[in-house]
């Protein structure tokens, strides 16, 4: 049963998507989107968004990458996949998903939800424009306005080329608010006949665990659920295993603070080797604010970094964490 780590603009980059696959359980990632706007990018700026290309398209944790093109030309998404195809990527996902106002405005991400005739000329573009074992596939969400071109869309992707489509139960207008609707998942999967991914709201094991009865999907793509509990996906085939009789209920230990300070303090260390230095605290507060939400342990750690700035003393603070 695959569980993918979602991409998330300005959070799970590269940097987060090594730490929080060294921590385990997941199958697969999709990087940030690479956004193509009429021009044919050069390879440094693909290198830039997934630098695991440098490393046969894996995080180092082993974990492959899958790069995701987000753009609303067929002939300019065709060309630079081509060039993305020729860095060695896992495959190539094309992001029908994306609420931001400036990408829509432009005719890309959840815009194109409302023109499944569009959809399917790009997907086919970059299907014809790469190799045949190079998988393409698609995420979108349930539509634009209101989900009522859900299973049009979707089969536009499959009959063009997607080998797999993750549906973030939400439209453009629900954005990231609660709830996501699983409910909907089925018609979609019923549409097509590659497999359908499950992806929003996915928080816990019993989050899982009801996604996968309403929506019918054993796939499931983890995105804020797993930067707020690394050891989400480990938590959930812990049960998974448990479910199956292959391991007793007392034997499941999730991911506690201890254990993830190791994580925390390789998350910085790469952020000070990779990110700009005007970017490098804020990283570290984002991602403490999100893990307050499953470790209280957190909400002491966010207080105590919230207004610090320099990061020598953040250095010198995250030294001072790590157990003895």
């Amino acid at each position: 049963m695959p569980l993918l780590l979602a991409p998330m603009e300005g959070l799970l980059d590269f940097v987060l998507r090594d730490v929080l696959t060294r921590v385990g359980g997941v199958d697969r990632c999709v990087s940030e989107f690479i956004r193509i706007t009429g021009t044919l990018l050069p390879d440094k700026v693909f290198l830039r968004y997934v630098p695991e290309l440098h490393h046969g398209s894996r995080t180092l944790a082993g974990v492959p990458v899958r790069a995701q093109l987000l753009g609303s030309d067929p002939v300019c998404m065709a060309e630079n996949a081509a060039r993305l195809a020729a860095l060695g990527p896992e495959g190539i996902d094309l992001n029908f998903g994306c609420p931001a106002k400036v990408v829509n405005r432009h005719g890309g991400g959840a815009a194109l939800l409302q023109d499944p005739e569009h959809i399917a000329l790009l997907v086919a573009a970059v299907r014809r424009a790469v190799p045949t074992q190079l998988p393409v596939s698609a995420k979108m969400r349930l539509g634009y306005h209101d989900a009522s071109l859900a299973r049009e869309c979707a089969q536009a992707m499959a009959d063009n080329g997607a080998c797999e489509i993750v549906v973030h139960a939400r439209t453009k207008q629900d954005g990231y608010r609660p709830p996501a609707y699983w409910e909907q998942i089925p018609a979609i999967q019923a549409a097509v006949s590659v497999p359908v991914v499950a992806n929003g709201e996915i928080w816990t094991v019993q989050d899982a665990q009801r996604c996968r009865a309403v929506s019918g999907c054993h796939a499931l793509m983890l995105g804020r659920g797993m930067v707020a509990d690394p050891g989400l996906a480990l938590a959930i085939r812990a049960a998974d295993a448990a479910a199956s009789g292959q391991v007793p209920e007392a034997a499941l230990a999730p991911v506690q603070w201890p254990d993830l300070w190791p994580h925390l303090a390789s998350f910085w260390q790469l952020v000070c080797n990779h990110l700009e230095p005007r970017q490098r605290a804020g990283r570290l507060k984002q991602w403490l604010n999100l893990l307050r939400r499953r470790f209280p342990e957190a909400e002491v750690a966010y207080q105590q970094v919230r207004t610090l700035t320099d990061q020598r003393t953040i250095t010198i603070w995250v030294q001072a964490q790590q157990p003895r």
